[in-house]
């Protein structure tokens, strides 16, 4: 922001009266498709800070008028132009005249982008879109809903869902989901909740904390270890192999296979299952006893 007040030699941040900011730049003139063209020559040769200048103060409106159309996302016109006009200086610098496009075309684009990625970071601390398409669906809904003539707090039907997302090549549930984003902005779980109450309460106070209590935790602690030991006693009536094979079935990071323990104990992978199933009979009977 810095740079472009540098080089505009505008004194203008949120803080001061757009009213005079917009008069200010109304003396800047306009210029002529030869006139933008020979500038853009003369800055691509010489990078003369003079001749972006008055590339830059001569579009400052146009900014303005891009600016314009995003009023409706709730943020601060002059950030969003301060935005904008960094995106100006980025055409400037980055605009190739012989390639026949008008500046003012090229720049259109840049500014465009400037302003919306701030109102993408902005307007929401949870990322509004990632995709184009989701980009592209943010910032048409509310303009499509517009045409319609439906307020930003109706439920959309089944039929205009289907149409919108056929219009923007999305789906119909993120047509839904940016739906119910739009009508409701981000607010402070710090927030008072009942402002002409006195009792102060706010969002925060009435989220419930699902972690389980000190008490909980302890008396968790106390039941696994109780578990633990009656799991260790009841293992005593197994047997060497009963005991290899459970815990290579059941108990064991890797698991060892039916085939795999016949043939370490030549037997039958049969005789294997029942082993396992025998073991676990036993030991809940061992831990029924105990208990």
């Amino acid at each position: 922001m810095e740079k472009v007040l540098a080089l505009n030699g505008i004194d203008f941040s949120p803080e001061i009266n757009m009213a005079r900011y917009l008069q200010k730049i109304r003396n800047y003139p306009i210029l002529s498709q030869e006139e933008e063209y020979d500038l853009a020559v003369k800055y691509q040769q010489t990078k003369d800070r003079k001749i972006a200048q008055i590339l830059v103060t001569s579009h400052l409106r146009l900014v303005v008028k891009v600016v314009s159309k995003y009023r409706g996302y709730g943020l601060s016109m002059a950030e969003m132009i301060s935005e904008g006009n960094i995106g100006l200086l980025s055409a400037v610098e980055k605009f190739e005249p012989e390639k026949g496009f008008r500046f003012s075309t090229y720049a259109l684009w840049w500014i465009k982008a400037s302003v919306q990625k701030y109102i993408l970071n902005s307007w929401s601390l949870v990322k509004i879109g990632t995709t184009a398409a989701q980009k592209k669906l943010f910032f048409n809904l509310r303009k499509i809903k517009n045409k319609l003539n439906l307020s930003d707090d109706r439920e959309l039907s089944p039929a205009i869902l289907e149409k919108i997302a056929e219009t923007l090549d999305v789906s119909v549930q993120e047509v839904t989901d940016m739906n119910t984003r739009l009508k409701a902005h981000d607010g402070s779980l710090n927030s008072i909740i009942d402002s002409s109450s006195d009792s102060g309460s706010e969002w925060m106070d009435f989220i419930a904390d699902t972690k389980p209590n000190q008490e909980e935790v302890l008396a968790y602690g106390e039941t696994m270890k109780y578990r633990r030991g009656l799991f260790a006693k009841a293992l005593n009536v197994l047997n060497k192999r009963e005991k290899d094979i459970l815990f290579k079935r059941r108990l064991s990071e890797k698991i060892f296979t039916l085939d795999d323990l016949s043939k370490t104990y030549g037997i039958s992978k049969e005789r294997v299952r029942q082993i396992e199933l025998n073991s676990i009979k036993k030991i809940r009977k061992a831990i029924d006893v105990e208990a």
